[in-house]
């Protein structure tokens, strides 16, 4: 909690500033307009987040992260830049370089710090695409309430330029660095140059996003934005979505495929392995349970099911060799989580009365020679 505390400290100095450039009357009218392209923006990478579901307060704090301390970061480079070199100097070259490093750093700090929360491309995407939205969410806010207090009927093209047509550019340029970081937390751990490996990756995913900025921004200021919109950025946006839910269906797959061993090795119920393995039957028992024992229930269903899909990702990292020394301590940290859950998930509402299994039943990995369920005898 004080660390959200502390990320909405950059974002609440950045409000007054933008208060005291155009007045507070002209920044009401921007906030209006800009809390109508973010809602969308962050619903969309919430939506794509369900199957696997990150900590509420990371992804709040990656909101905050972009919403504050990049957009302050940014602000005073690009001032110097702009006194220095002029608007276009700093819209091509210092905006980009200098807002995508600042959005991308809060990926890396959770890749150094905060591993265990990233599974892959589609975990890189959802953190960038929240950073993004906080940071476009605080510069709509500015050029939203610029555009009222020169002339009050402009915010309307404003708002059709940046909240209608390109509400997803920032969350498309971080969305590289995102996919760049989510390779690399599933990299296996090979010997030797395993550290030059992973920072190329991310330098290489981090040009990308700085390019796709800068052709945007130039592309503005040239006048050949519409041909940029159309010709790169449309089709962009839907590879990226057409990436995010390909990789969504492999995960599907995956924990689907975990399922029959967890089952076997006793750490949940044979009758739940059908239930658990798609988002219908997730949202079938969820619904089942709600109407049988209300919302209390339902949510302690849910929080199981999340359980068991940590698990399966942690599995997952096992057996191809992504493993960190720490997945030891997460491995044991997801089943204790896993208990906790299922203690909670109580029979009244579980489907055919079929409780979760007793927590004297799930066996400890990594004894011996077993380290995941798959490699035990049924």
């Amino acid at each position: 909690m004080l660390g959200l505390i502390a990320l909405a400290v950059p974002v609440l100095v950045a409000l007054g500033l933008i208060s005291f450039t155009i007045g507070g009357a002209a920044e009401l009218a921007g906030l209006t307009a800009a809390v109508f392209p973010v809602l969308p923006v962050v619903t969309a990478f919430l939506w794509v987040d369900r199957w696997e579901p990150e900590p509420p307060q990371l992804l709040l704090a990656a909101f905050l992260w972009g919403a504050g301390i990049s957009v302050l970061g940014a602000s005073l480079v690009n001032d110097i830049a702009t006194t220095g070199g002029g608007d276009q100097v700093a819209a091509v070259i210092s905006a980009p370089f200098v807002e995508e490093a600042l959005k991308g750093a809060f990926l890396v700090g959770l890749l150094c710090l905060r591993r265990r929360e990233l599974d892959g491309m589609v975990d890189g995407v959802v953190y960038a695409g929240l950073v993004a939205a906080g940071f476009a969410f605080i510069e709509n806010i500015l050029y939203f309430g610029r555009a009222f207090a020169i002339d009050g009927g402009n915010i309307a093209t404003v708002f059709v330029i940046r909240g209608v047509l390109s509400p997803f550019a920032h969350p498309v340029f971080t969305a590289v660095t995102g996919i760049a970081v989510g390779l690399v937390a599933r990299r296996r751990n090979l010997a030797g140059g395993v550290l030059v490996h992973r920072v190329s990756y991310v330098v290489a995913g981090y040009l990308g996003a700085v390019g796709l900025h800068a052709l945007w921004n130039a592309s503005a200021g040239l006048g050949y934005l519409p041909a940029v919109y159309g010709v790169i950025m449309v089709p962009l946006f839907g590879g990226l979505i057409a990436l995010v839910m390909r990789q969504r269906r492999r995960e599907q797959r995956m924990v689907s495929a975990a399922l029959p061993g967890f089952a076997s090795a006793g750490w949940i119920a044979p009758t739940e392995v059908p239930l658990l393995a798609s988002q219908s039957g997730r949202r079938g028992w969820r619904d089942e349970v709600r109407r049988r024992s209300g919302d209390g229930a339902a949510g302690a269903v849910h929080d199981y099911q999340n359980a068991v899909t940590e698990l399966a990702f942690l599995s997952d990292r096992v057996e191809r060799g992504t493993a960190s020394p720490d997945t030891r301590r997460w491995h044991h940290e997801a089943l204790a989580e896993l208990k906790s859950a299922r203690d909670r998930a109580t029979a009244p509402g579980a489907p055919g009365g079929q409780q979760p299994p007793s927590a004297s039943q799930a066996p400890r990995i990594f004894r011996g020679e077993a380290a995941h369920p798959k490699e035990r005898s049924p």
